[in-house]
């Protein structure tokens, strides 16, 4: 397998002013700077653009087929969606998207308020409109809804390593019975199209707390909107998360295993990192794991009737 170049500034930069026909005349043209240091494949582009480059060829067809995926979400959604101003291949079979920037700061440097939380209903409800065919046509994947009994289960043997390290009371889980669990297992026929990697960096959000764009569509997928749910309890916290679910129109079933789903996952993923078997950061992930497990009133499992009506 080939290795794959290592994008530079200068690089970055050839690339930029051939798409932007800027520096022809002897100047650098336009400063580019990585988003992070981390993040060796997205590049800001003076204050209106960003660069994304895809650094496999795997990512390369998550990043064309994202191209035609925006364009089929955009109107459904009431937050505003990156548009690509040029891409291509930035070497050989590797894409990239020049897009343009979106403003607002991420949900991890601001809070959603309560028109923020109607602006996320209206992406949770817009998601559900857009037809099944049409995403499976552009090569959307559809993924089998996780089982929350497995999910719990690796969570309570994480819990176990983080109470020994005074990171969090393992008794918090057991909230989450087996019999709950599997109450709350996704229902048949639920499938939507979801975003499927809503993070506080992919929830841009302005000072005042509108939602104003959601970024990265390259994890979209056809499955259980729970996902969705979880990935904002996360981003924003359990408490906004559910209440636009429910404005969205979900019921308690979904709303409730969203929230475990976030809940067992941050668990489960700052144990990761604590025993070194993944990277990040241990700040961002223990705010992840404050945020998903914050009380919500639809605490109880037990009372969901089987044939509570999804719309």
């Amino acid at each position: 397998m080939t290795q794959a170049p290592t994008p530079t500034a200068d690089t970055v930069r050839a690339l930029v002013r051939s798409l932007l026909k800027e520096g022809g005349d002897g100047t650098r043209g336009p400063d580019v700077r990585p988003v992070t240091e981390d993040r060796e494949h997205t590049w800001w582009v003076g204050s209106r653009h960003v660069l994304r480059l895809a650094p496999d060829r795997e990512a390369s067809v998550r990043r064309r087929r994202e191209l035609r995926l925006r364009e089929l979400v955009r109107p459904q959604v009431p937050v505003a969606v990156p548009t690509s101003v040029a891409h291509g291949d930035w070497a050989p079979g590797l894409a990239y998207t020049l897009d343009t920037r979106v403003p607002g700061g991420t949900a991890d440097e601001y809070d959603v308020s309560a028109v923020g939380e109607a602006d996320l209903a209206g992406l949770l409800s817009g998601l559900r409109t857009v037809p099944a065919r049409q995403a499976e046509a552009l090569g959307v994947p559809r993924i089998a809804p996780r089982s929350l009994e497995a999910l719990r289960r690796m969570a309570v043997h994480a819990a176990e390593r983080l109470a020994a390290a005074d990171e969090f009371d393992a008794a918090r889980l057991h909230q989450l019975t087996p019999p709950g669990a599997a109450q709350l297992a996704a229902q048949p026929g639920s499938a939507v199209l979801t975003h499927h990697g809503l993070t506080g960096a992919h929830v841009l959000v302005s000072a005042d707390g509108r939602v104003r764009g959601i970024l990265d569509w390259t994890a979209a997928s056809l499955g259980d909107p729970a996902e969705d749910i979880a990935g904002l309890a996360v981003a924003v916290g359990s408490p906004p998360a559910v209440r636009a679910a429910t404005l969205a129109g979900y019921g308690a079933r979904p709303c409730l295993r969203g929230l475990w789903l976030a809940r067992c996952d941050t668990v489960i993923r700052l144990t990761d990192r604590l025993d070194g078997r993944t990277t990040g950061s241990l700040p961002l992930l223990r705010t992840q794991l404050r945020r998903a497990w914050e009380p919500i009133l639809l605490e109880r499992v037990t009372d969901l009737q089987e044939d509570e009506p999804e719309p």
